[in-house]
This record gives structure tokens, sequence and C-alpha cells, in this order.
């Protein structure tokens, strides 16, 4: 096996929202190893300028980067939609891979009538990123974007079955799905994107206030798949059918990280398994 397919994949958010993206990648690729880094004493990093979420993104991968990594993971949709560039150019021998382009690209195999509806964060809504992404590809798509700002919440705190989460999920996505009665009926989106690595966690409450027809596009495992297929253009992938190691870095509180971290990957994080560092 070629020595650059044993190092590990690297991977950073703004938090331990893209742990929904390591637990996709893991179910894609068990064996192999990556090093997650949480910039937990930064975020959100949404209500920062591109220029600060900028610095942010280079020194979180600069991180990864010293540590040698043969594929750098943006699983943090600001940063991705602000950042992937200047990221590309910092590096320009790693591979960099963000969440909104893969999420774009499902969305727009999967629709059938054109019209897609994007959930995401204020920022990322108001930032337009997933609406350039998928028009890039299919300029004559419709996009519905909508905040859900609440869902967010809901992932951290553990709250995303239920009538808690089922309640806000109606109330977020019946006006996009279920128009009012008595106004003029639009083509309803067949198709919604989830662009927040938060809302993977609230798919199931998400699920059950939509039509069955409805596409759900989850970025996390369309990552994961772009993740693999990059790999293997590359012929960096590790071969194997064991366990790769995760190692877990964040810039504040490692037991909260870890508390915290274990509702979104799903499997147990013990507080000495993360590394806290200074960027």
């Amino acid at each position: 096996m070629d020595n650059a397919a044993r190092l590990p994949i690297g991977m950073f958010d703004s938090g331990v929202g893209g742990l929904t993206v390591l637990r996709a990648l893991r179910q894609r690729m068990p064996c192999e190893d990556v090093v997650y880094l949480g910039d937990t004493a930064r975020l959100p990093y949404g209500t920062k300028s591109p220029q600060t979420v900028t610095r942010y993104a280079v020194q979180c991968a600069a991180e990864l980067v010293r540590r040698e990594i043969k594929l750098l993971v943006v699983a943090c949709n600001t940063v991705s939609a602000v950042a992937i560039g200047p990221l590309r150019e910092a590096y320009p021998g790693i591979p960099v891979i963000g969440v909104v382009e893969p999420g774009a690209q499902a969305a727009c195999r999967a629709t059938r009538n054109q019209t897609i509806g994007v959930i995401a964060t204020e920022s990322t809504i108001a930032g337009g990123a997933y609406q350039r992404a998928i028009h890039a590809i299919a300029p004559e798509a419709r996009i519905v974007g909508h905040p859900c700002q609440l869902f967010v919440a809901l992932a951290e705190e553990g709250w995303t079955e239920g009538p808690v989460a089922e309640g806000v999920a109606a109330r977020y996505l019946h006006p996009l799905f279920r128009p009012a009665s008595g106004t003029e009926s639009p083509v309803v989106p067949d198709t919604l994107v989830l662009g927040c690595t938060h809302f993977p966690l609230l798919a199931p409450a998400i699920r059950s206030v939509l039509d069955p027809s409805v596409i759900i596009v989850d970025s996390a495992a369309t990552t994961a798949e772009t993740v693999y297929a990059e790999l293997a253009r590359l012929y960096l992938n590790r071969p194997g059918t064991g366990c790769g190691d995760t190692a877990y870095l964040t810039t504040d509180d490692a037991a909260r990280f870890a508390r915290t971290g274990t509702r979104f990957l799903g499997t147990p994080i013990a507080g000495g398994q993360v590394e806290l560092v200074d960027l």
C-alpha cells in the first residue's frame, strides 16, 4: 500500500455538528483513520465576517496539515460557503472537500420537478451558498430556502424526536410544502436539502411532517460519498476491513466536546480521547 494512503483524513468544523459528517464517513469508509478538529472556542462561525471565517479556517487546516493528512474535509457549511477557495490555495497539494457542493449535486440528481427546498441556519440561507451551487449545476432549478435556527438548539440539547421536535419541524416546513388553502398553488419542492450538519439528527422528525414522496438529501452522507470517490480517484483509499482510528481535537472544554459530540457521532466519546489544542 502506498504510504500516502496510510495517512489520515483531516476534518474540521466550528464545533460538534461536523461529527455527523464523520459518522457518515465512518459508515462509508470504516478502515480510514481520521483526525477531527472542533473549534469550539470560537463558535459560531456563522456570525463572523467572511474574512474572519477564512482566517479561522486556514488556522484549523494548518493544525491538521501539521499532523500529516491526505485529504481535508470542511465539515462546516459556513466555511464551505466562503473559504474553500482560500483553503485550496493555501494547501494546493491536499484535496479539499466541503459540504455544500456534494449536497447541491445530490439534490440536482434527485429532483424531478426542478424545485428544491434548502433548510439551514440563517447565515447559510442568507449567504446563498446552496442557491449558487445548485444553479451552477441546474440553472433552471427553483430553490426555496428557509432558515431553521431552532433545529441547531434541539440537536445540541438532544431533543431530536417526539412532539417538540416534530412540532418545530411542522412549523418550519409546512409553509414550504403545504401552502395555505385559497392561495395560488405553487409547485412545491420534491427534494429537501439538510443544509446544516446538525440537521441529520432531526431527520426522523423532519421526515414525519413531509409527504413520503419528498426526497431528503443529507449533506453529511453525500459528502462522505464524495470523499470516497475522490480518494478512489487518487488511489488513496486505505484498503482493509478493520476499524480505523479517530483522533479528536478541540479548542475548548474537552469534556463538553465529548459529552455533546457523543450525540452527534452516535457512539461514545470519552473525555480522555479528546485533545485540547491552541490555535
